[in-house]
C-alpha cells in the first residue's frame, strides 16, 4: 500500500483547517490488524477508518468499517464514519450507505449541503450507567477540576452509543476552556472503565452545547470533533429528561484547539437511536 491509498479528510467542518481529521483506506482488504494500526499510528490522527466489503450477499453500498487510533482499535468512531461516507459518496454518489462496525450496524445517509457533502449516521441503541463516587472523584482529580466547577443540572453519567464516554458538565465556559489534565492518570482511569473519551460539556442554551473530548487512551491529548460522544450525549440528555424526546441539538467543538467544528444531533420520538450529522471535506 502506498501513500496515495490513504485518504485524509476532516469531518464536522467545511474547511480543511477545522473539524476532526481522519485517515481513510477505501480498500483495506490486503491489510491485517498490524497494518491498519501502523497506518493509524503513522498518520497520528485520533482515528483512521478502514473499509472492506460487507458481509456475503451485501449490496454495493454496504461495507465493513473498522477504526484504529494510534494506540489500538476502537469499537466506533463517528467522525471517521462521516468522513468515510463522504469519501464514498464523492466516488459513488450521495444516498444511503450501511457500515458494519465492531459496535453494530450503522446506517449513513449522505446528501449535499451547499458546496459540501453532509453525512448523517444513525447510532446503535444507546444506554446510560451511573458512575461511582470514587470513579468520579478520580476523574476530577485527573482533570484538576474542583467538584464545585460541575454543573449540577447535568449530572455525571457513563453514556454509550457505540463507545463508552464519561459525561461531565462544566458550570462555565471558562472551566471548559481551561483544560490541562494529567494524561497518564486519566488514561489509567479510562482503561479501567473501558472509556473511549471523556465528554466535557457546557450548556450555552436549551439546545446548544460546547464540548471537548480528552482522548489519552487513543494516544492523543484531545479529539477535535467526536461523533460517537455526540451520539452518546444526545442519549444522555434525553434519558435524563433534560430535553424533549424529539429534539435537534447543535454541538460546537474544536474551537479551543484551533480547529472549530459543528455537530448536529437529532433525536426522534419512538426511536432510541441517535442521529449525528456533519459535513466532511478532503485535506489537501
Amino acid at each position: 500500500m502506498n501513500e496515495d491509498d490513504v485518504l485524509r479528510y476532516t469531518a464536522f467542518a467545511t474547511s480543511p483547517a477545522g473539524g476532526n481529521p481522519a485517515g481513510i483506506v477505501l480498500d483495506a482488504s490486503a491489510l491485517d490488524d498490524g497494518g491498519m494500526l501502523k497506518i493509524a499510528a503513522d498518520l497520528g490522527y485520533s482515528e483512521s477508518a478502514f473499509v472492506t466489503p460487507g458481509p456475503a450477499g451485501s449490496d454495493e453500498r454496504t461495507y465493513t468499517l473498522r477504526f484504529f487510533s494510534p494506540k489500538a482499535e476502537v469499537s466506533f468512531c463517528g467522525h471517521a464514519t462521516v468522513a468515510t461516507a463522504v469519501a464514498l459518496a464523492e466516488r459513488q454518489g450521495a444516498g444511503d450507505y450501511v457500515f458494519h462496525t465492531p459496535a453494530g450496524e450503522v446506517p449513513v445517509t449522505v446528501d449535499r449541503a451547499g458546496d459540501a457533502l453532509r453525512a448523517t449516521l444513525t447510532s446503535v441503541a444507546p444506554h446510560l450507567e451511573d458512575v461511582s463516587d470514587d470513579d468520579l472523584t478520580e476523574a476530577l482529580a485527573a482533570l484538576d477540576w474542583p467538584a464545585a466547577d460541575l454543573d449540577p443540572a447535568l449530572p455525571p453519567r457513563l453514556a454509550y452509543a457505540g463507545a463508552r464516554h464519561l459525561v461531565l458538565a462544566a458550570a462555565t465556559r471558562q472551566r471548559l476552556a481551561d483544560l490541562d489534565y494529567d494524561f497518564d492518570r486519566l488514561a489509567a482511569l479510562m482503561h479501567r472503565l473501558d472509556l473511549t473519551t471523556v465528554q466535557l460539556v457546557w450548556r450555552e442554551s436549551d439546545f446548544t452545547f460546547h464540548v471537548r473530548d480528552p482522548f489519552p487512551v487513543g494516544g492523543v491529548v484531545e479529539d477535535a470533533a467526536t461523533g460517537a460522544a455526540a451520539a452518546a450525549f444526545g442519549a444522555y440528555l434525553r434519558e435524563l429528561g433534560l430535553i424533549p424526546r424529539a429534539a435537534e441539538l447543535t454541538l460546537y467543538q474544536g474551537a479551543d484547539m484551533g480547529r472549530p467544528g459543528e455537530l448536529t444531533v437529532t433525536l426522534r420520538e419512538g426511536d432510541a437511536r441517535v442521529r449525528v450529522s456533519g459535513t466532511a471535506v478532503p485535506i489537501p
